[in-house]
């Protein structure tokens, strides 16, 4: 009878359900496992740690003002309440004693379901697979750190985070059909490609089924270049099928090519599909939690602010819920005190309107004329010279006076492949723009999208699309990110002034157009002809309702993109330096192009930068003609080299970019790089 009393006990323990009050979004919170984290080692002042995995589970009213830019909400089946329900998975690293904790959530909006602030801030990379908290910077600090899905289209194998969506129907339950459009450029030869987004594994994330593999809206194309003119593959030579033990079988979820999908080619799929789910409830998740988290005492983990960050396509995630005004709960309470959304560039994204792909950013060759890069761009209200329209990103949020203190930061890679340009000039390009008072704009130099490893590559085994012509850009963003997030503690929690917006601009010269940047001419370096641009997009009558009509969208005027200019050594101006830039041993650019063994090695690679070692000696490089002084010719010894880079990063540590208590692990990287490109051990 006791074994059968424990047993019952710990199913309860690893298996509770915990209630909000009535009334609360967050209906109830399914507790699957609780475990200490590390054994129940403490983290500095904040203690011991446990990590809770879950579910959460909401309810959303659609009558409510704050529900009513959720597309097809009105669509979507309700309960006895009149409520929308719909859940998400849960992952939460908290103290267990919370009052010793730091009093926040640090939220990061997983990207296409991961969890990658460890990697970055934790420095996870430098520590055994099983210490997942790495160094466990973010628990020394108190952070009760969360994550919770807000994605429909995440697959259902793996761990990944996910959100279950109700599908939306006419009245009477009747089937929505829409047109859905995919596109892809394969790094090698393929017969079947997956309808959904491939960055979310080979077998895609989650699509919309084809409602009629038949239909003659159902059009496949290929291109050479994203501004070539598309060609119709004729309707007999392709299906929707995948090949399955040798054979091939209909499939809605994929397409297939007789004699393959060529690489570096363009293919572009435009089909009527069926059952939208509504993916703005996203929006909804990621509130009603951290509202939750924020004002409710008996929550999973009651704290008193909410600081949400995230990377990339959660970054966009980021602008557009403050741009949709979601930062105001169902009770008009503000939920984040603080955003860091990194590597946006300018864009937002496909997060709520009907048969959207929230996972479709828009990368050089794939994704492309998806409603990513949209007007407005800067945070304080702008004009349109195309269209006369004014609007700013920060307009309702402002309005609603729930706008968070805000830190928009980039890498250089996103001047050349997310327009992060236009975040802070005017949409011709003419001028710098003016920022909030609440806004922090920093571009991170000599970065590219996510930090590659060290010593760097020029291609990942298995990863045929990561194929470039130059090294990878391993510059790494974990020490920014550490200072940074302190800053914004520092900022919500006492008042005190982060550092100033750092930024190439117009005005100086650090910001220029194309046409006028001065790259040195590097022996055996092929430079960029082309950025990623901006355009007007216009995807038929229904668009400001979130309903497409016309796919792919008529494509207008693009707006004005500028990149940084580079100095003597082919390195950015006009942002935060890390000391590899200001006492450089290479060049370190945002953009890096495709190797020729997967096509197009005219264009850019998605994501990568390149790192571009100096010639050791002057003898060495006289005969290529490299204009870059030699490693001899700067510095004449790995001491007055080591030096130097001390005196940079102290530089950094009094503008607050840096913590003092991470020089000792950045001097030895620096060690550490002089040794790779010198030799010398």
């Amino acid at each position: 009878m006791r074994r059968v009393c424990s047993y019952f006990l710990c199913l309860f323990l690893t298996a509770a359900i915990v209630c909000s009050p009535a009334g609360a979004h967050v209906t109830r919170v399914e507790i699957i496992s609780r475990m200490d984290i590390q054994e129940g080692k403490p983290f500095g002042l904040a203690g011991a740690y446990e990590k809770i995995v879950g579910r959460v589970y909401f309810g959303v009213d659609p009558k409510n003002i704050h529900n009513a830019r959720i597309v097809d909400l009105d669509k979507a089946p309700r309960n006895a309440q009149g409520e929308v329900e719909f859940s998400a998975d849960l992952y939460l690293l908290k103290p267990k004693d919370m009052n010793k904790g730091n009093g926040s959530v640090l939220f990061e909006v997983s990207n296409r379901g991961g969890k990658g602030i460890h990697y970055i801030v934790d420095g996870r990379g430098d520590y055994p697979v099983e210490a997942e908290v790495g160094d466990g910077f973010l628990m020394r600090q108190g952070y009760t750190v969360a994550w919770v899905g807000w994605e429909f289209d995440i697959p259902d194998e793996g761990d990944r985070l996910k959100l279950l969506a109700p599908i939306a129907h006419d009245p009477g339950g009747k089937e929505i059909r829409g047109l859905v459009r995919s596109d892809f450029t394969p790094a090698q030869k393929t017969e079947d490609m997956p309808l959904g987004h491939s960055l979310l594994g080979p077998t895609g994330g989650k699509s919309y089924p084809v409602a009629d593999a038949a239909s003659a809206k159902n059009i496949l194309t290929v291109r050479d270049t994203p501004e070539s003119a598309r060609q119709t593959i004729p309707r007999a030579q392709w299906s929707f099928a995948r090949t399955v033990d040798g054979k091939l079988a209909p499939n809605s979820h994929f397409i297939h090519l007789e004699g393959g999908f060529l690489a570096g080619k363009i293919y572009e799929v435009v089909y009527e599909a069926k059952d939208p789910s509504v993916v703005g409830l996203g929006f909804a998740s990621v509130r009603d939690f951290l509202s939750y988290l924020k004002y409710d005492p008996q929550s999973t983990a009651p704290v008193h602010r909410v600081y949400a960050v995230g990377i990339s396509q959660s970054g966009r995630f980021l602008r557009d819920f403050l741009y949709q005004d979601f930062n105001a709960d169902e009770q008009d309470r503000q939920v984040m005190d603080g955003v860091i959304a990194h590597v946006a560039g300018g864009g937002r994204g496909s997060f709520n309107h009907r048969f959207a792909q929230p996972s479709r950013d828009a990368q050089p060759l794939s994704s492309l004329y998806f409603p990513t890069d949209l007007f407005p761009f800067t945070d304080l209200p702008e004009t349109d010279p195309e269209t006369g329209e004014t609007a700013g990103l920060l307009d309702a949020s402002n309005k609603s006076r729930k706008t968070p203190k805000l830190f928009l930061t980039n890498t250089s890679y996103e001047y050349w492949g997310r327009a992060a340009s236009l975040i802070h000039t005017s949409p011709d390009g003419t001028a710098d723009a003016k920022l909030g008072e609440n806004v922090r704009v920093y571009l991170l130099a000599g970065l590219q999208h996510f930090t590659a490893q060290f010593p760097p590559k020029k291609s990942y085994p298995g990863s045929p699309d990561s194929s470039a012509q130059q090294l990878h850009n391993p510059n790494p963003v974990q020490w920014y990110w550490r200072a940074l997030i302190t800053d914004m503690d520092q900022w919500v929690k006492d008042g005190a002034e982060p550092p100033p917006s750092t930024y190439p601009k117009i005005a100086d010269g650090t910001l220029v157009p194309l046409a006028k940047w001065n790259f040195p001419k590097i022996p055996g370096v092929n430079k960029p002809h082309e950025a990623s641009l901006a355009y007007h997009l216009d995807f038929g009558p229904q668009w400001k309702n979130g309903i497409f009509t016309i796919e792919p969208p008529k494509v207008g005027k693009p707006f004005a993109v500028l990149v940084p200019q580079s100095d003597a050594d082919g390195n950015d101006s006009g942002g935060v330096r890390l000391p590899e830039l200001q006492v450089p041993l290479a060049t370190y650019t945002g953009w890096n192009l495709r190797d020729p063994s997967i096509g197009l090695s005219d264009l850019r690679l998605s994501f990568y930068g390149s790192f571009i070692p100096f010639a050791k000696t002057a003898a060495e490089r006289g005969p290529s003609g490299d204009p870059r002084l030699s490693v001899a010719e700067r510095y004449a010894s790995r001491d007055e080299y080591m030096g130097k880079f001390a005196e940079a990063a102290m530089k950094l540590v009094h503008e607050r970019f840096l913590l003092r208590e991470d020089l000792p692990t950045l001097l030895e990287r620096g060690k550490r790089e002089w040794n790779e490109v010198t030799g010398q051990k």
